[in-house]
Formats: C-alpha cells, structure tokens, sequence
C-alpha cells in the first residue's frame, strides 16, 4: 500500500483559532481526520506530523525515506526561507507536494516565494483545509501511476 506522510509546519497547531480570517475556522486534527478519511477512499495510508522547529521538520523528511512513498508538506512560513528543508526534500528524493491553506500570491509581497517549489512536485494553495485533501488526491494519483508504470 503506498503510505504518505504529512508534515504540518510551524503554527498549524493552532488551527481553528489562529487568524481564522486568513487559516479558517477548521483545526488541524480535524483536518487530519478529513486525510485519514479521503485516505481510505483513496486506498492510501496517511500518517501526520507537526512541529514548530525546522530541525524536527528536517528529521521527518529524512525519517521518511525507506518508510514512505510520498511527502504532503505545508510548511508554513519555512515556505518562503528555509534552504535546510528545502535541501532535505531534495535529498530524499521522495515526491512532495507543497500545500498551503491560503494563497501566498495574494498576500504579503515576502510570501509570494517558496524555496521549496522548485524541489516539489507540484504546490496547490489557497483553498482552505481543501488543499490538503487536493494535495493528497495529487499526491496518491502520482504515486499510484508511478507503481503501476513499475508493474509494466
């Protein structure tokens, strides 16, 4: 079964409180349980992480390698500086998707960059809580095809 870890970054935590105008009102084990759900359907299997230090997310990634197939990251206002994340995706060499609950194009002009979209897959952002679950439909679809292009 193809497994897929996501990885939550700084301040997602507080979902559900945190500046609900911009994240939403949805909090993030909720939106874990929509992932483990969508997951199901999907015929994936999920496992969720989050830390606010850039080490722990670092050590996730590479943690990763030999575990899973496939990384959903959101992370957060790493997004936009963190070459040492940036460094760790593209080391593993495992596919990720980079999602974000708001657009980041439509914000402060700083957040208009992520260093981690040249070493991604693809980026889906500004859809709320639904960027997870757009991410991970993108993220199993691509998985999938890639084993079943192995099987041939």
């Amino acid at each position: 079964m193809v497994r897929i870890l996501v990885i939550h970054g700084p301040n997602l935590n507080l979902l559900g409180t945190r500046e609900p105008e911009v994240y939403g009102s949805t909090t993030l084990s909720e939106i874990d349980a929509m992932l483990s759900e969508l997951a199901g359907e999907l015929g994936v299997e999920v496992e969720s992480f989050q830390s606010n230090h850039e080490g722990a997310i670092i050590d996730a990634i590479h943690d990763a390698r030999g575990r899973f197939d496939g990384i959903l990251l959101n992370p957060g206002a790493y997004t936009h500086y963190s070459l040492a994340i940036r460094d760790a995706v593209a080391a593993v060499g495992l596919p990720v998707v980079e999602v974000h609950l708001s657009n980041i194009y439509q914000r402060e002009p700083f957040r208009h960059r992520s260093v981690i979209a040249p070493v991604a897959a693809g980026t889906i952002a500004g859809f709320g809580a639904e960027s997870y679950r757009l991410g991970l439909r993108a993220l199993a679809h691509l998985l999938q095809g890639d084993r079943a292009q192995r099987r041939n």
